[in-house]
């Protein structure tokens, strides 16, 4: 009874401290949702009061970063949603096959090339980011349409993480049964090995949405910004004369670029912990 007890009242005590946590976490998007309807004055005396009669604008920061400058917020949002598909769906199909062939494939050139993507991980961008930028330029990929390879490059290493651990956990068995029964290795992986890699696969490319939607300095290094503007790019260059900026178009034009990517997150959450601690558990 009395462990029984003690192990309640400390499910409530990590309860609350959770609670707390999310909060805390939670505030800054609630802080930009609440100056998103207040007039620019307003979110430069006081950025954490609630709209009042005399501060609420209502959805005119809305309409004013949407249209605000040269550059149309539409256009800026097709580019983050073409860049961010396109690029998720090349790390999802490319990293599971390389996945795929390191964790059934045992040799000394898998296993190199395994921890040459570990190694990927660690590597700070900082040190690559003037070469990568002199590249892309030579090799014409610096266009919405092409940058997707890059990120290919520099999302592949976690993805090829988690895969790994998840495909060692499968059984080999039922490959092997694949194969008895006459499918090749191309019809074994999209047939059989990528169905059971469901829960890796959202988990991965929720993960992977988020880091290329949100993403700020690859896209700013690499396009040419008199002609492509993502959103994180685009909320940069919200500025009148004299460098002045409108912080309530500002806030609503943030609010608008983060509501997409909260709400795939919403609804595929419950695969996000499944897929990342089987893919680092397993194997």
């Amino acid at each position: 009874m009395k462990k029984k007890e003690n192990y309640s009242l400390g499910s409530k005590i990590l309860t609350v401290f959770f609670v707390l946590l999310c909060l805390f976490w939670v505030m800054p998007i609630f802080e930009v949702l609440i100056n998103s309807f207040k007039e620019n004055a307003a979110v430069n005396t006081n950025a954490f009061a609630l709209p009042n009669e005399d501060t609420f604008v209502g959805f005119a920061n809305y309409i004013k970063g949407m249209t605000f400058g040269n550059y149309p917020f539409v256009r800026a949002l097709g580019y983050s949603f073409f860049i961010t598909v396109v690029s998720v769906g090349l790390i999802l199909l490319f990293t599971s096959m390389t996945a795929w062939y390191i964790a059934r494939v045992d040799s000394a050139f898998a296993r190199f090339f395994y921890y040459l993507c570990l190694f990927s991980m660690i590597v700070p961008f900082q040190m690559v980011m003037f070469t990568l930028s002199f590249t892309a330029d030579q090799l014409k990929l610096n266009t919405p349409y092409t940058i997707p390879v890059v990120y290919l490059g520099f999302g592949a290493g976690m993805a090829i993480f988690m895969f790994v651990g998840f495909i060692k956990g499968l059984p080999l068995e039922i490959e092997e049964a694949a194969a008895i029964d006459g499918c090749g290795p191309v019809r074994t992986f999209f047939w059989v090995v990528l169905p059971m890699l469901k829960p890796t696969l959202i988990s991965v490319g929720i993960l992977e949405a988020m880091w290329v939607w949100n993403d700020y300095l690859l896209p700013y290094l690499v396009l040419n910004r008199t002609e492509y503007m993502t959103i994180p790019i685009l909320v940069q260059y919200l500025k009148g004369s004299y460098g002045s900026v409108d912080l309530g178009a500002t806030m609503a034009v943030i609010m608008l670029s983060i509501i997409p990517i909260i709400i795939v997150y919403i609804s595929c959450q419950k695969y996000i912990i499944k897929g990342v601690a089987a893919g680092a558990v397993k194997g």
